[in-house]
């Protein structure tokens, strides 16, 4: 069971408008805090009336609701900051909670705050004033930009024109970074506790084009299971042999292993299963007009064959046991 040191008491639709509180200091500039609605929810959770199989299919970064205050202080307009999104990935996976499995969404986008990281992954290159000790100033997201308050959007453009107060960034973290974390804990408790085992697929989606010409083609979809560490192995080979029945290619683990939610919910020698699919984006939409193209239909039906083929999975063969060695 994943534990959670902080308060339980609240439900997981918990959403709280926070006000930075005052430390007394002349000229700091305003927080954005004041939300006024515009991300309430900041995600959402629908469990079927009765679970089918103990899979949650999440999707953390298909948010598309960007406060007003975000934008204007924003140097990009709103089609750069889209091309962060993880777009329609909430909806391909949406109706597979009518058929028994529970799903999460996020609603504000990854460029505001990104769930997929450690929660204080800050850069101190972003803010005015000094970061609280416990920050971790020095990973590799951070260094690319992309760390829990993001300083670059997917393709390198700065985002912000101005400093940030860390105060911004610490209510930003406590009012939609920790609500969601506690709510996805609670829900993957519940299915271990009736389960004995759980299975949290984490759905995204890439850019069909790599950053660097020297990237080779990239698959319709890449498998993450942190090289092994984050899944018992049967589950990517199914997801693999699954994948390619239907059609499709299928890489592993690179260019992408599994983010923070992959690495920090997997733990196989306890019975928690995390995998990631980042799913080429071209396959179902017009990657420029940011539209549905005309197979998004059927790769909505191809997830829900997906899901069938886990569900499938013998409880009994996710053991728990150990990963394979890295």
């Amino acid at each position: 069971m994943i534990t959670d040191n902080e308060s339980t008491q609240k439900p997981p639709f918990f959403w709280q408008k926070r006000r930075a509180q005052s430390s007394g200091s002349q000229g700091r500039r305003p927080t954005m805090t004041q939300f006024d609605g515009e991300l309430s929810p900041p995600f959402e959770i629908v469990e079927p009336a009765e679970w089918r199989a103990p899979i949650i299919f999440n999707s953390p970064h298909s948010g598309s609701v960007y406060p007003e205050e975000f934008l204007t202080a924003s140097r990009i307009d709103l089609g750069a900051l889209r091309r962060s999104e993880d777009s329609f990935m909430d909806e391909l996976i949406g109706g597979l909670s009518e058929r028994g499995f529970p799903t999460v969404r996020v609603n504000f986008p990854r460029s505001y705050v990104d769930v997929n990281r450690e929660p204080y992954e800050l850069d101190p290159r972003m803010f005015s004033g000094r970061l609280p000790s416990f920050a971790n100033t020095r990973s590799m997201r951070v260094a690319g930009g992309l760390g829990t308050i993001p300083r670059v959007v997917g393709d390198g453009q700065e985002i912000y024109r101005e400093r940030l107060s860390v105060d911004d960034a610490l209510a930003r973290i406590e009012a939609l970074y920790k609500p969601y974390h506690r709510a996805l804990r609670r829900l993957i408790n519940k299915a271990h506790q009736a389960f004995g085992t759980v299975i949290v697929v984490d759905c995204h989606s890439m850019p069909s084009i790599g950053v660097s010409r020297d990237e080779p083609r990239r698959p319709d979809m890449v498998i993450g299971d942190r090289y092994g560490t984050s899944c018992a192995a049967l589950l990517p080979d199914m997801v693999e042999q699954t994948l390619g029945r239907l059609g499709y290619s299928v890489g592993r683990n690179k260019p992408y292993a599994g983010g923070f939610i992959t690495e920090h919910y997997g733990n196989p020698a306890s019975g928690l299963h995390t995998i990631q699919l980042e799913l080429n984006r071209a396959i179902y939409m017009d990657e420029r007009r940011r539209e549905r193209s005309a197979r998004f239909a059927q790769v909505t039906a191809d997830f829900a064959s997906l899901a069938d083929a886990l569900a499938a999975v013998p409880l009994g063969d996710l053991g728990p046991f150990q990963a394979a060695a890295e």
